[in-house]
């Protein structure tokens, strides 16, 4: 792997990196002996390498759910192709494949809109001309069209912003209200002790209650803000010690009322049960504290791969994955329902459909939120984290 981005990653993405086996050679071995058995095949059937590029073959390599049927089959029709896919499970994960050299086998990748931004830097992704999505942008809310600094890369934009959401306490207004949470106090509230579900995904608790505790985790921070986040997360665990690593786990919990909030999580936990019918699961931001934001959005993105062998119609690909007709079917999803990017899917979302994903609150959520991106002492905080835990059990 290339030290121009790798040696740059915090060294919790290394780690999971690493756990995954990837390396260069190994990449470029397993796809070696693919194109050797894809050769061996096509000579038997007398053809040759220049005539198999011809095909209308495509790799997406994606976040489960954007190969729901309902949003390539009609891509596939239209422009008689045959797209395979390579779901990402981690986006640090997918990131290492593509460095690895699953980028010449990739012709269009969606994940999380940080490790988007960084295939610019890393020579992965092709710098799209924002006048040749002139028509997409048209139907685009006003906050991801260009120029969205998030996804750009030295003044080049690196890919398009499909689908988002917030980050911030998930409730059950059958045991509580919203107005209890416009801060994150009830976490620290002996009345709740273990009634406070923590998700162990990584990053994603430790994010908020760092800036419970007044430290902005998206800035360089020292060591007196490192202690800071340090004490809050003691004091969270002092008062609960309920870490969920399941999705389901936490729904079911915050269903059946033994949970009274969700932290680390946010509308990609609450959207899936309340399209089963649940509208009191709720997910919400506190309100600013000292002027600082307490929500965080997250965004997914779309980029074409700078290797790709057939550029115009893995753009024609990222093209429809934002149209109208896709983006409801990603929006609505059955393992989680999200709000997209582009506006003009509010048309044909029905007044129930915009309830399940809280479409009334999304903009206030926007407002009091961090937009996400890697938080510069990661490895820090995530040592604090364990260490924390362990003096807690």
């Amino acid at each position: 792997m290339s030290k121009n981005w790798y040696s740059d990653l915090p060294q919790y993405y290394q780690r999971q990196i690493k756990a995954m086996g990837l390396d260069e050679a190994g990449m470029n071995r397993r796809r070696m002996l693919k194109g050797m058995a894809g050769a061996a095949g096509l000579g038997l059937l007398g053809l040759n390498t220049r005539q198999a590029h011809a095909a209308t073959q495509m790799t997406y390599m994606c976040w489960e759910g954007y190969n729901d049927p309902r949003i390539i089959d009609p891509f596939n029709k239209a422009n008689d192709t045959e797209i395979s896919f390579d779901l990402i499970v981690d986006s640090p994960g997918g990131f290492a494949k593509l460095q690895a050299g699953a980028s010449r086998e990739v012709d269009l990748v969606s994940s999380d809109m940080p490790w988007i931004t960084r295939m610019g830097p890393a020579g992965l992704a092709m710098e799209l001309n924002p006048d040749d999505y002139t028509e997409v942008y048209a139907d685009f809310y006003d906050q991801f069209k260009p120029p969205f600094e998030p996804l750009m890369n030295e003044g080049k934009t690196i890919g398009v912003a499909t689908r988002w959401g917030w980050v911030g306490p998930c409730i059950n207004t059958d045991v509580t209200k919203p107005e209890v949470w416009k801060t994150y106090d009830p976490v620290f509230d002996a009345a709740n002790k273990d009634k406070i579900c923590v998700m162990d995904w990584g990053d994603w608790p430790i994010l908020p209650m760092a800036l419970h505790a007044g430290i902005n985790p998206y800035e360089p921070l020292d060591e007196k803000q490192l202690n800071e986040v340090r004490l809050v997360l003691r004091a969270m665990f002092k008062n609960t010690r309920t870490l969920v690593g399941d999705l389901t786990q936490a729904q079911k919990g915050l269903l059946d009322g033994s949970l009274l909030g969700c932290i680390g999580a946010g509308s990609y936990l609450t959207s899936a049960v309340r399209k089963q019918g649940h509208k009191n699961i709720l997910a919400i931001v506190p309100e600013p504290k000292n002027g600082l934001k307490q929500g965080i959005i997250w965004v997914e993105a779309t980029a074409v791969l700078k290797e790709t062998d057939q550029p115009e119609l893995a753009q024609k690909l990222l093209k429809h994955v934002v149209s109208k007709d896709a983006a409801h079917a990603l929006a609505l999803l059955d393992s989680t329902c999200n709000v997209v990017t582009n506006k003009a899917v509010e048309s044909v979302f029905t007044p129930e459909e915009k309830d399940i994903l809280q479409m009334d609150y999304m903009w206030h959520a926007y407002d009091n939120s961090q937009m996400h991106r890697v938080a510069p002492n990661i490895d820090e905080m995530l040592a604090i984290w364990q260490e924390e835990l362990a003096a807690a059990q």
